[in-house]
């Protein structure tokens, strides 16, 4: 029989409970646009926009390319938290070894098959001849850093599931430290430029790696030992692919949108190029702030789930929201006060500052169309209902984004930026009916 709780009295517990997981997390994932910005700032006071130009194709492809496996972290938390629910110890474990063992074999033949991959990314992306070959130089370095992201991916994604935030802060605010240290050295000290970036950030990941590991080993039960059941068999890796696949369907999708609109600004000239990427990087601290308050929903709505407690589901996404709300408005606010000063600090070329701050007011309207899809990411993953988060995210990009960029073509960059907003909202349109549908029919825990 499901116990049930007075929700006033579980109220500040849950709102406990959320801060507990939320900010370490929030932390976590500040220092990854934070790395972003050093890397703009760095290279975007150097003599010529084309080095910055040349990373954000860059570190576009490999967004792409990397979280196309992004299912490694979300799809390891969700099942992760709920094997937590259910005190499944055994299961954890069997998880994390299967999901690792996956994470390599996929890191190891993204570096034996990389040239086509990269040679295709960039002639998709089209930048100018020269942002092209620094973007070439930096892409063949960062290759090598695949397995070590991907195992990242999984052991972050286990961390958060079995709710041990910190391990993720450790792991990537040491991580990003180290980079941005390197990254000062070979850019500036040695004058590696683009190269110095590249071969920062494959030394930082596989610290990252290194440290998660240890971390994890440090939480196994003591006498834990590798036994070939928890290998499992090809039917356990075929259930943890199918949750997966539309994750990564879903991924792909927002990340080819984002490659788009990356290709969009740079047929507009590396001056256009280099102001995205600076406000990119602006909606990238925006996107990984708010998700500390969905990935601490991740893990306690998996919990949940794993317990079949609906009353603890609930509050959870009640409080979840709550929360995120506050954080998107501090976020506007934080844009809308220091937004040109934020620039200034990120880059003194002069075309560059001055286009960024044209189109710094989507940067104010960005937060509140994008905190409901973040929050409903993170509940949908917690609760491995990701078929829908797949279906959504098509209908937004190819129904909604799409058009609206090609009936905007004439507002140029304006017009990329409103069908950017367009794709956010009807993200949030799109899963907010589907959480209302589950919701009314408590069809979530079925």
């Amino acid at each position: 029989m499901i116990r049930r709780f007075n929700t006033r009295g579980l109220l500040p517990q849950t709102d406990r409970r959320l801060w507990a997981l939320a900010w370490p997390l929030m932390l976590t994932n500040l220092t990854v646009p934070l790395l972003g910005l050093v890397d703009t700032a760095v290279l975007g006071h150097l003599e010529s926009p084309q080095y910055l130009g040349a990373v954000a194709v860059a570190a576009n492809l490999f967004s792409i390319l990397y979280w196309t496996f992004g299912f490694m972290r979300m799809g390891t938390t969700g099942l992760a938290a709920q094997a937590f629910g259910r005190s499944d110890s055994f299961g954890q474990i069997a998880l994390l070894v299967r999901s690792i063992l996956l994470a390599v074999v996929i890191g190891l033949l993204l570096i034996l098959f990389h040239r086509p991959l990269i040679s295709i990314g960039l002639h998709l992306m089209d930048p100018s001849e020269e942002v092209a070959r620094l973007a070439g130089e930096y892409a063949s370095i960062r290759i090598w850093s695949a397995p070590a992201v991907l195992c990242q991916y999984t052991l972050v994604g286990w961390l958060i599931g079995t709710q041990f935030p910190r391990g993720p802060m450790l792991m990537l605010i040491i991580a990003n430290g180290l980079n941005i240290l390197l990254d000062v050295i070979f850019v500036t000290v040695l004058g590696w430029n683009a190269k110095g970036v590249a071969l920062a950030t494959v030394i930082a990941e596989y610290s990252a790696a290194g440290l998660g590991f240890w971390l994890v080993f440090r939480r196994m039960p003591e006498g834990t030992r590798l036994t070939p059941a928890l290998f499992g068999q090809w039917s356990d890796y075929r259930r943890i692919l199918n949750v997966n696949r539309y994750i990564m369907v879903r991924t792909v999708t927002l990340l080819l949108v984002l490659a788009f609109f990356t290709a969009q600004g740079a047929q507009q000239g590396d001056v256009i190029l280099a102001a995205n990427a600076v406000l990119i990087t602006f909606l990238l601290i925006i996107s990984n702030g708010l998700d500390g308050f969905a990935n601490a929903a991740e893990a306690l709505v998996g919990e949940a789930i794993g317990q079949q407690n609906r009353s603890q589901f609930r509050v959870v996404c009640r409080i979840a929201l709550r929360w995120s709300l506050w954080g998107t408005g501090l976020f506007t606010l934080l844009f809308v006060v220091a937004g040109h000063t934020l620039i200034g600090l990120l880059t003194s070329i002069d075309e560059v500052n001055t286009a960024a701050r044209l189109y710094l007011p989507w940067l104010w309207v960005l937060p509140m169309a994008a905190v409901w899809g973040f929050l409903l990411d993170g509940i949908f993953i917690g609760a491995t209902r990701t078929r829908e988060m797949q279906n959504t995210m098509l209908f937004s990009a190819f129904v909604v984004f799409l058009p609206v960029w090609w009936l905007t073509t004439a507002w140029g960059n304006h017009g990329l930026w409103f069908a950017l907003i367009a794709l956010m909202l009807a993200r949030a349109a799109s899963m907010g009916w589907f959480f209302k549908k589950h919701w009314k029919h408590d069809t979530w825990f079925i």
